[in-house]
C-alpha cells in the first residue's frame, strides 16, 4: 500500500512536530495550499494561536493586489514580515520552525527568511 502525497507530508510534519515539542518554544507553522499562504505561531504547550497571518486577510489580499493571488513568492515574504510583527507583539522572540513537511523551498523559504530579516529567532 503507497502513501497518498498529503499523506507522506503528514508523516514528514509528525516527526518535525515531536523534535519541536521537546525544545519547549513556540513554533512558527506554516501552511500552503494552491490559492494562500498561512501563518501561526503557537503556544509552546500546543493549546493556544499566539499570533496568525494569511494571505486570505482582507488588508493583505488589498495589499497584493493581481486579484489577491496569495499564491506566490512576494506574498509568502509579505506574510513572513506580517508574522513575525505580531509575535514581536505578543511577546515572542524566539520560535521554532514547523514547515509542516513541506518543502523549504519556494514560497515556505520565502516566508522563513522574510520572518528572520523581520527580527524572529528561529
Amino acid at each position: 500500500m503507497s502513501l497518498t502525497k498529503k499523506e507522506q507530508r503528514l508523516r514528514r510534519s509528525r516527526q518535525t512536530r515531536q523534535r519541536i515539542a521537546h525544545q519547549l518554544v513556540a513554533r512558527l507553522t506554516v501552511f500552503r495550499s494552491n490559492l494562500h499562504i498561512y501563518a501561526n505561531v503557537i503556544s509552546d504547550d500546543g493549546t493556544r494561536v499566539l499570533a496568525s497571518a494569511s494571505t486570505a486577510e482582507k488588508e493583505v489580499r488589498d495589499q497584493i493586489g493581481g486579484g489577491g493571488k496569495g499564491a506566490n513568492v512576494s506574498a509568502a515574504t509579505l506574510i513572513g514580515k506580517r508574522i513575525a510583527e505580531r509575535a514581536k507583539a505578543a511577546g515572542i522572540e524566539k520560535v521554532a520552525f514547523d514547515r509542516s513537511g513541506f518543502a523549504y523551498h519556494g514560497r515556505v523559504k520565502a516566508l522563513a527568511e522574510a520572518a528572520r530579516e523581520a527580527g524572529l529567532q528561529f
